[in-house]
């Protein structure tokens, strides 16, 4: 079995190691989505031996936007997250771009958002604050349309900015995992009822991703369980794995829970592990697992069990800027 600091070929790149930085907001963008050097800053200080940057959650449609949450809904902002990928590369880490739609969590009269959902429910997890002028929209065709093609042009447009790959956000409640969930999908046309029907906006694009850009690496982070009564399940979201491979993603990133990143009831190390094995016993892609890994020990062992092939840290890597360099060094004597 390969260990942590073994590379690994994604698609058309070559990982040093199996260390992910996982996606995580930092709050560092301005009030309209630019980057600003502290944020390049919190990036670089942490780049040097990882395996692969995941850089935070980037809105992909202007009427989707959060303050302070970067954004990629236009070509002005290319230029500011081009210096963040140079900077990155210069520590010869490769650098990939996570996509969001905050679909039904969006809260009127923040940024510039809208809120649009598969359904006109309040969904799960949205803060006690949301009031009834907060419940979304139901999107019609067109609006899944134009969101199919908010994420094409934001792929475009992380492709210029030098980015290496691209990962789709469809978990924690946001607006890919809200059509994935029977408890926030309620629609009766294609894109509601079967599980096929409701992983179909997300297999739609990847789909639409994998043909503009053609090999260009494509990630997915998947929510694979709700851990909600009647949510989805885990055996659903192995399927909705598969369907996602099939359409083009390169590598699924296995996270859980529809309202939030956080287990309800393991809090243990690698709570989302179980769920990503079960995923990668379904899939021929790279599949990363996540879920409170502290040491370099903790993750070398995950991977050398055959569990996973990727280990996101997050937390950990904020607390020690220093994580991979460490653990290149302690696992190496």
């Amino acid at each position: 079995m390969p260990s942590l600091l073994d590379p690994l070929k994604v698609a058309n790149l070559k990982l040093r190691n199996r260390i992910v930085m996982a996606p995580m907001h930092f709050d560092k963008g301005t009030k309209d989505g630019q980057v600003t050097e502290e944020l390049i800053d919190h990036y670089v200080d942490r780049a040097s031996n990882l395996g692969l940057i995941i850089v935070e959650a980037t809105t992909v449609s202007k009427t989707n936007r959060w303050n302070h949450f970067l954004s990629i809904d236009s070509d002005r902002f290319i230029p500011g997250l081009e210096i963040l990928v140079k900077r990155v590369h210069d520590a010869d880490t490769l650098i990939a771009l996570q996509f969001i739609h905050f679909g039904g969590l969006a809260k009127k009269g923040v940024g510039l958002c809208n809120p649009i959902a598969p359904s006109s429910i309040r969904i799960p997890g949205a803060p006690e604050t949301y009031t009834d002028n907060d419940i979304p929209k139901t999107m019609t065709l067109d609006d899944i349309e134009n969101v199919i093609n908010d994420f094409k042009e934001a792929a475009r447009r992380a492709v210029s900015a030098g980015f290496d790959a691209v990962e789709i956000h469809g978990a924690h409640g946001m607006l890919l995992s809200q059509f994935l969930s029977p408890l926030t999908n309620k629609r009766e046309d294609e894109y509601g009822g079967s599980l096929e029907n409701r992983v179909r906006l997300s297999v739609r694009v990847v789909q639409s991703i994998s043909r503009e850009l053609g090999s260009y690496p494509i990630l997915y982070r998947l929510g694979a369980e709700d851990m909600l009564s009647g949510g989805l399940t885990l055996d659903d979201g192995v399927r909705a794995a598969e369907l996602i491979e099939e359409a083009g993603a390169d590598v699924i990133d296995v996270s859980g829970g529809l309202v939030g990143h956080i287990h309800p009831e393991n809090k243990g190390l690698g709570f989302f592990i179980p769920q990503a094995t079960a995923v990668k016993k379904a899939v021929d892609v790279p599949v990363i697992g996540v879920g409170g890994i502290k040491t370099p020990e903790e993750a070398d062992e995950i991977i050398r069990s055959g569990k996973v092939d990727l280990v996101a840290i997050g937390r950990a890597i904020i607390t020690n800027p220093n994580w991979a360099t460490d653990a290149v060094e302690s696992l190496r004597i």
